[in-house]
C-alpha cells in the first residue's frame, strides 16, 4: 500500500508538473496568437472586399469610377473638394469607410471574420501538437525528450505564428517524460486559450489592428500620385517613382484649381489638353515670365515632367460638376464664370445619369 501512494504521488506530481508545462506555454503562444488573428483577418477582409465589391475588384482608374460615381450621388460640394485638392488621402478615406460599413453592420462580420481566423490557426497549432507528439514520443532512449518536442512544436509553427523558439529555454529542461499525457495536458490548456480569446475578440474593433484591412486594400491601388499643376488631374501611372514624363488620360478644366484668365476675376473653363495646342500663355507668379502651352515645358518643373499632349476632348462628369457647383466654386476661389469662364448653355444641360453614364463606358 505504501508503495502504491509514493507511486501516486509521483504519477501527480509527474501531472502537475506536466500541466503547469503546458499552461507556460500557452501564456507564450497567447499574445503570438492574437497578433497573428488580427493580421490574418485583416488579409481576410481585404480580400473578401476585393471578391465582392466592384470598386476593388480592377485598377486605380476603375476606384476612381466609383469614387466618381460615390461623389455625384452625394453632391457634396466638401467631399469634392477633399477629392480634388487631397486625392490620395480621399482614396484612403473612402476604402476605411467602406471597409467600417462592410465589416460593421448589423450582421457583424467582424466578429466572424476574427472568429474564422482564431478557429483556423487554433486548428494549426492543436497540429502542431499532435504532430510534433508523434515525432518524440518513440525516442524512448532520449532523456531530452521536451527540449526535442518544443523544437518540433516551434518548426511546425513557424509559418503559422511567430513563436521563437529561443523564448521557451526556460522550460526546456522540464523533466517531462509522458508525451502523450503533455499532448492531452496542451489540448486542454490551448482550448481554455481558445475560449478566453473568443470573448476578448467578441469587444474588437477596427482600432483593435495593428494594420487595418483598409491599408492592405489601398496598397493595391498605390501608384504615383503627382497633380497637373495646371487642373490637378492626378498622374494615372501605376508605379511610384516611375520613369518618363505623368500623364493622365483626361485632364479637367482649369477652374478646379482656381485659375483665372489675365486681369480678370474670369474663371478658365479650358483644359490643359486643349491649350497646348492654343496661342495662349500662362505664369503661376506675377514675378514669372509669360510661357506659350505650346512650350510649357520651358517654364520648368513641376509642369515640364508631364506629358501633355494635344486634346480637346472633355469629360462630361467634369462639365456637369463645374454646371452644377458654379456657386460653390465661386465662392470658393472668389472667381466668376463669365466672360471667357462662361459656362456653355450645352454643359448645364448635362445630367447627372448622362454625365456617370459616360465616366463609366470609358
Amino acid at each position: 500500500i505504501e508503495d502504491f501512494f509514493q507511486c501516486f504521488q509521483i504519477s501527480c506530481q509527474g501531472a502537475t508538473s506536466i500541466t503547469t508545462f503546458a499552461i507556460f506555454l500557452c501564456d507564450k503562444i497567447e499574445p503570438a496568437l492574437h497578433k497573428a488573428v488580427f493580421e490574418r483577418t485583416a488579409k481576410d477582409i481585404a480580400e473578401d472586399m476585393q471578391g465582392k465589391f466592384p470598386d476593388f475588384r480592377g485598377n486605380r482608374a476603375n476606384l476612381e469610377v466609383s469614387i466618381l460615381r460615390y461623389l455625384a450621388e452625394q453632391e457634396n460640394f466638401e467631399y469634392f473638394k477633399q477629392y480634388l485638392t487631397s486625392p490620395k488621402e480621399f482614396f484612403q478615406s473612402y476604402i476605411e469607410r467602406r471597409v467600417k460599413s462592410h465589416c460593421l453592420d448589423e450582421s457583424r462580420r467582424l466578429e466572424k471574420f476574427l472568429d474564422s481566423s482564431l478557429n483556423l490557426l487554433y486548428g494549426n497549432i492543436l497540429s502542431a501538437v499532435s504532430l510534433s507528439t508523434q515525432i518524440v514520443k518513440d525516442k524512448k532512449d532520449r532523456e531530452d525528450k521536451i527540449s526535442l518536442w518544443l523544437d518540433e512544436f516551434c518548426r511546425e509553427l513557424a509559418e503559422v505564428i511567430n513563436l521563437p523558439r529561443s523564448e521557451l529555454k526556460g522550460i526546456e529542461h522540464q523533466e517531462v517524460t509522458d508525451i502523450e499525457f503533455l499532448s492531452s495536458a496542451m489540448k486542454t490548456a490551448l482550448g481554455d486559450l481558445r475560449d478566453r480569446l473568443k470573448k476578448e475578440l467578441a469587444d474588437a474593433d477596427l482600432s483593435s489592428f495593428s494594420r487595418q484591412p483598409h491599408t492592405i486594400l489601398a496598397e493595391h491601388f498605390s501608384g504615383c500620385w503627382e497633380k497637373c499643376r495646371f487642373c490637378g488631374a492626378v498622374c494615372s501611372n501605376t508605379m511610384q517613382n516611375h520613369d518618363g514624363d505623368h500623364q493622365v488620360v483626361f485632364h479637367r478644366p482649369q477652374a478646379l484649381t482656381g485659375f483665372k484668365w489675365h486681369g480678370t476675376d474670369h474663371f478658365i473653363i479650358d483644359i490643359c489638353s486643349s491649350l497646348v495646342a492654343s496661342d495662349c500663355t500662362f505664369r503661376f507668379h506675377d514675378d514669372q515670365q509669360w510661357t506659350p502651352y505650346k512650350k510649357y515645358r520651358d517654364a520648368g518643373p513641376p509642369v515640364s515632367t508631364w506629358n501633355i499632349l494635344p486634346d480637346s476632348s472633355m469629360q462630361a462628369y467634369w462639365k456637369w460638376f463645374v454646371s452644377n457647383f458654379r456657386t460653390q466654386l465661386e465662392a470658393l476661389y472668389n472667381k466668376k464664370f463669365q466672360g471667357k469662364g462662361e459656362i456653355p448653355v450645352a454643359w448645364q444641360r448635362i445630367t447627372k445619369q448622362e454625365a456617370l453614364s459616360e465616366l463609366e463606358r470609358r
